[in-house]
């Protein structure tokens, strides 16, 4: 085969076509053949024979992987008009998270020169009590005093309400009306709506399906971002994701994990895959367990009656922790594109054998230290067995993870509010330096509170001893970097990459599709029947000690300092 004077060998043409398959344009088939020209250009490029094919490169897609810079994300933002729309605009999520979160982006200046906030609920509001609202939330982290009631006083007149219902098409073609009037029909160019549901699970269609029939953009993209949980096991979660795939394309869909958007977790890939010392150190052959823990000092806390239907397995672990989990145990991804990131982990949750109750502890927090029990909360049935507490353990069959214990805990009512990740390695062969009272190696990246990436080493003492004791290689987030004084809430890096079109923190269909493969036989083990009952611990517990057996089983133990 010849391409502009170049005789193109047929492995090199094999290798092309491979990574077509492997690459995004599978989803796309409509692109084959603008993708399969790219992919052999950059063949050719690998093979020394130029920029492209012929004289005239061929032109790249516009990058936004996760690797772009704050310039470079402002620079696109300014010239396309936005109106974001805020589904369950009065509850407690728009008002605490996701409100303060688009401000932030707004003060910035990572929001379009032209754009709008719409409020949508089923509240009656005026616009001017839907600012005030919204107003009692705002903060500037690193933009105190004058300044700050000057970024407020030029936000606030851009957000504007509307009441409707969820499902019910009226309030759609209303606020499609309102949307068009106030802004829209004043544009030029191109304009583009998000819409974010903080809303139950029970109205997402109904809502998606308004949305798409009556208030879709029509000169530019539509986004609708989803909010957890997604379901409760696997046959909700494909009864959820076949209504809304009927709706909405998978391109159109963003399943949010705030979690995804922590600093320290958006780190794991960097550290990883950038630092030559990691890689060849994560694999069965190093490390003998990953430990993952999530821990609040504070109980339910109004969220009792919704608590219950739900308990921590599903509000914590199958989630957030199963998504570290699965950025921990990845394979290196092709590139740095979400398709290629996402694809390495579906990869390596297909690889978790399923859980079953016997993989688990639970417990359920009661009163002490001037803290009511769980039992005691508005909504909880007297006889209620939701955990409060679980640990699990998982199991990796794959060949960099097999015999690797990956223990995952997460609990409530506890001694510290704290989420952490711990690599622990394996002891020293030979002994050289016998040190049984010292743990072994391990790294730790703290997420919460007070980011921090450490190692855990073994030194000799300063001065005339032979003395062995741990030390630590120490990363404050805070202290090393200027930037660190204005870490983002992760609500603000998530929104932001909606508006970018990225989605490589984001969760597709088939990714949540194994997560509750992974849970669901658990979930009906520990739930039907009384053989799983949680353990009472007092509130303000540590830990629950009947993890820590869990754990001896395997022949390691919860690193807790």
């Amino acid at each position: 085969m010849e391409l502009v004077g170049f005789q193109v060998p047929f492995e090199l043409l094999r290798y092309s076509m491979r990574r077509v398959k492997e690459n995004g344009c599978r989803r796309r088939v409509n692109v084959w053949r603008g993708c399969a020209a790219a992919t052999v250009g950059q063949s050719l490029d690998r093979a020394g024979l130029g920029g492209g094919l012929g004289t005239h490169p061929i032109p790249k897609e516009e990058d936004t992987s996760l690797m772009d810079s704050v310039q470079r994300r402002k620079e696109r933002a300014q010239n396309s008009p936005l109106s974001i729309c805020v589904l369950g605009a009065s509850g407690d999520l728009a008002k605490k998270k996701t409100f303060p979160a688009i401000f932030s982006l707004f003060y910035h200046g990572l929001l379009p020169k032209d754009f709008q906030v719409w409020g949508y609920a089923r509240s009656a509001m005026t616009d001017e009590e839907f600012r005030d609202l919204i107003l009692g939330t705002l903060t500037c982290r690193v933009i105190d005093g004058e300044k700050c009631s000057q970024k407020m006083e030029e936000f606030l007149p851009r957000c504007f309400y509307h009441r409707g219902s969820y499902d019910a098409d009226e309030g759609f073609i209303s606020l499609n009306r309102e949307i068009s009037a106030r802004f829209e029909e004043h544009l030029g160019s191109e304009a583009n709506r998000l819409f974010y549901l903080a809303i139950p699970p029970s109205v997402f269609q109904g809502a998606c399906r308004g949305i798409s029939d009556n208030a879709r953009a029509t000169r530019g993209w539509t986004r609708v971002v989803v909010e957890k949980p997604f379901g409760r096991d696997s046959e909700s979660y494909a009864e959820l994701s076949s209504s809304l795939g009927s709706i909405l394309s998978e391109e159109e869909i963003y399943r949010i994990d705030h979690y995804l958007g922590k600093e320290l977790v958006q780190n794991i890939n960097v550290l990883r895959f950038a630092n030559s010392i990691f890689e060849p150190l994560w694999n069965r052959n190093y490390v003998k367990s990953v430990q993952v823990s999530f821990s609040e000092d504070f109980g339910v806390e109004g969220r009792a009656g919704y608590f219950d239907n739900i308990g921590i397995i599903r509000d914590i672990m199958q989630n957030h922790l199963l998504q570290v989990v699965a950025c921990l145990a990845m394979e290196p991804p092709v590139s740095l594109h979400a398709e290629d990131i996402r694809d390495e982990k579906v990869k390596v949750l297909r690889s978790i054998r399923p859980l079953r109750g016997e993989d688990f502890v639970t417990g359920q927090y009661v009163a002490a230290n001037g803290h009511g029990g769980y039992l005691d909360g508005d909504g909880v049935s007297e006889s209620s067995r939701t955990p409060t507490y679980a640990a699990c353990v998982l199991s990796i069959n794959n060949a960099r993870w097999d015999g690797v214990p990956f223990l995952m805990r997460a609990g409530k009512g506890l001694s510290e509010r704290k989420a952490e990740i711990r690599i622990q390695f394996k002891q020293v062969p030979g002994g050289l330096f016998p040190v049984p009272h010292l743990d072994t190696n391990e790294l730790v990246i703290r997420v919460q509170p007070d980011e921090a990436i450490y190692m855990k080493i073994v030194s000799k003492v300063p001065g005339l001893t032979s003395r062995l004791e741990e030390a630590r290689l120490n990363l404050f987030l805070k202290t090393a970097w200027e930037e660190s004084k204005d870490i983002p809430d992760a609500y603000e890096r998530l929104i932001l990459d909606v508006i970018q079109g990225e989605k490589s923190l984001f969760i597709r269909d088939d990714e949540l599709d194994v997560a509750w493969k992974i849970f669901t036989p658990a979930l009906l083990d520990l739930e039907n029947g009384d053989s799983y009952p949680p353990y009472p611990y007092e509130f303000g517990s540590k830990t629950l000690l009947q993890s820590e057996y869990l754990a001896a089983r395997l022949g390691v133990r919860w690193s807790n300092d």
